[in-house]
Formats: C-alpha cells, sequence, structure tokens
C-alpha cells in the first residue's frame, strides 16, 4: 500500500516533459500568410495562424518584403508560442554580395565573385544569429568561405567591375543554354514514354 502511495505522489512531483520541436521554417519578410505551406503547419500544432501571420508580419515591418527569414517557433500547451527570427540565410547575404539569382549549375564552375571584405561584413551579420554566437568571427569567416564554394562563389582581393559586368553576361548566357538543354532532355524524355 505504501509502495502505491509513493508512486502516485511520484508521479504528481514530476513535471510533464514536453516531448514536442521546435518549428523549423523560412518565411518571407512582410508576407507571412494562413496559405500552405505555413498554415498546416501551424494549423497541426494548434497555433491561431491569423494571430501568428499578423505578429509576424508586424515584427517583420522594417525588413525589405520578400527577404527569406529563417524562424525557429517554440509552441506551448496553452497554445501561446515563442517566435524567433534569425537574419536571412548565409547563401542569400553571399548571392547578393555577388549580383546572382542562382548558384552554380554545373560541378567546378564559378557562379559569382565576392571580396574578402564582403565575407567578413556577411560574417559580422551572422555573428548576431543565436546559433553563432559562440563562435568568433574568424570561425564564422571559415564557415562562409565553405557556404560560398559549395554555391559556386569564388571569393578574391578584388574585382574589376568591367570585367565582373562582362563575367555575368557570360554567365547568364550559359545559363540560358543551360535551361534550353534541360527543356529539350525533358521533351526527349516525355517523347520516349508515349
Amino acid at each position: 500500500m505504501s509502495k502505491s502511495m509513493g508512486r502516485k505522489m511520484a508521479k504528481k512531483l514530476i513535471q510533464k516533459i514536453d516531448h514536442s520541436s521546435k518549428l523549423r521554417v523560412d518565411i518571407p519578410a512582410g508576407l507571412a500568410s494562413s496559405a500552405p505551406p505555413l498554415g498546416s503547419q501551424l494549423g497541426q500544432r494548434n497555433i491561431n495562424i491569423e494571430k501568428f501571420c499578423k505578429d509576424f508580419n508586424k515584427r517583420t515591418a522594417d525588413i525589405k518584403e520578400g527577404i527569406p527569414l529563417p524562424c525557429r517557433i517554440k509552441i506551448h500547451s496553452d497554445r501561446t508560442y515563442d517566435l524567433v527570427i534569425h537574419k536571412p540565410p548565409t547563401t542569400y547575404y553571399l548571392k547578393q554580395a555577388a549580383g546572382i539569382q542562382k548558384g552554380k549549375f554545373k560541378k567546378g564552375e564559378v557562379a559569382g565573385k565576392i571580396t574578402l571584405k564582403h565575407l567578413y561584413e556577411i560574417a559580422k551579420i551572422k555573428a548576431e544569429d543565436p546559433p553563432n554566437a559562440l563562435l568568433s568571427l574568424e570561425q564564422i569567416c571559415q564557415m562562409l568561405v565553405g557556404i560560398a564554394r559549395t554555391c559556386g562563389i569564388e571569393i578574391v582581393r578584388e574585382i574589376n567591375p568591367e570585367e565582373y559586368a562582362q563575367f555575368l553576361k557570360d554567365r547568364e548566357a550559359s545559363y540560358a543554354q543551360f535551361r534550353e538543354e534541360l527543356r529539350l532532355a525533358k521533351e526527349s524524355k516525355v517523347l520516349r514514354t508515349n
């Protein structure tokens, strides 16, 4: 009898463990809406979607509309939430600095170029993000070099504006040719299956 009483007391003393994970989504600044995929993700977790969208859009009103913002949402049992909005992704900053829309589309291709100054400025911005709080600026720069390499962005000491403008024109032409080759390959595949 005393054993079962001890178990009941122990159950009351132990707090409920929250096994729900944080919701991780990228939401464009000022453009949160109840449309999928965000609306369905919030609805599954019983969050008031309209209230969340108004809150997010109000908090991101000072940021240029459409910039992707990684968000971490911790949901509580009483249907409230904690919203943490991070700085835009590193790839966004690198592509903006290089003046390109897409990263590399072939292995070994150089998609764009940035200077060491660009890299340092991006590292200073990314150092403000909570996940990077314990990293030194040097470590963040090394991380950015790796990300730039995977995007096909080359890091140089200085850039000649005329040469770089020509480089971007040539790349745009090769990208258009690559898209045309992909379109033709898809068409021939569809014709083979019919």
